[in-house]
């Protein structure tokens, strides 16, 4: 089958954005996914938003492996977010080659969040990228329903969705909700896998969900029904942050047994 599989930044956050592509290229994805703006202020800051070093490195690196960005991150929508802030990581995308833009809904006024959504969708359509809001159980965009009517009520061609097979999950979403996702609107996929039982409370949700999943088939969930569920050509995006384990297997590793386990995963797709 022949659709993208991008290593995502999570899966190797150790790793400088230049780093990431020669580990992509080296463990055999066609695409990466570049973290441009940290998730949290925990996070080391690299500077390549801008015309620097690391920038240029990893152009550089992306025109020597022919490893391709699929998406950058993490645009986060807040109450105060001023969409013309982005422009620079817009342009950084597009110089990329990214097709899409992870987008993080955190406004609790759901009009003025959908508002916002919709003026990103504008100032990224003119670099050809695809604001795709992924849901979180934490976040403003909670579940599958409700990121779906976000994205709808934007009213924009590149307004697209994200559906992550852990939030999936935990936000008690259904797969027979993916058939009212309307077409052309789901864009790609985050794969990993984690046990079939929820965590005991929120804070155990979003600990998961940023340091210990599991590589396909080593865990519960339905990967097989979500997959039957989405388009066979959908891209995927392997986020598995495994901060236990990399304490002791380097990023290249990891990074070719989660590769390994999403192949093992779609040949039982046939």
């Amino acid at each position: 089958m022949n659709r993208p599989i991008a290593l995502a930044a999570l899966t190797v956050l150790e790793l400088t954005p230049p780093e990431m592509v020669t580990c992509a290229a080296e463990a055999g994805y066609s695409h990466v996914g570049l973290r441009l703006i940290p998730a949290t202020p925990e996070e080391v800051y690299r500077p390549f938003v801008d015309d620097t070093p690391l920038r240029r490195e990893t152009l550089a690196r992306l025109a020597d492996t022919g490893v391709k960005v699929f998406d950058t991150e993490i645009l986060r929508l807040r109450p105060d977010t001023r969409v013309a802030d982005f422009g620079p990581v817009l342009e950084t995308s597009a110089l990329f080659g990214a097709q899409c833009l992870l987008v993080a809904g955190n406004d609790p006024d759901e009009a003025r969040l959908i508002e916002r959504f919709a003026a990103l969708c504008d100032a990224a359509a003119p670099y050809g990228l695809t604001p795709s809001l992924e849901f979180m159980p934490w976040t403003d965009a909670r579940d599958l329903r409700q990121a779906t009517r976000i994205v709808t009520a934007a009213k924009r061609a590149n307004a697209g969705l994200l559906i992550d097979a852990l939030h999936f999950s935990r936000s008690r979403s259904r797969i027979e909700d993916i058939a009212a996702i309307p077409p052309g609107q789901l864009r790609y996929l985050q794969l990993c896998d984690a046990p079939a039982e929820l965590p005991a409370d929120l804070d155990a949700i979003l600990t998961e969900a940023r340091g210990e999943r599991r590589f396909p088939g080593e865990g519960g969930l339905d990967l097989l029904g979500l997959l039957r569920a989405v388009p066979r050509d959908l891209p995927l995006s392997v986020e598995i942050p495994t901060v236990g384990l990399a304490r002791s297997v380097g990023a290249l590793e990891r990074a070719r047994r989660a590769l390994a386990a999403t192949r093992a995963l779609l040949a039982r797709l046939d």
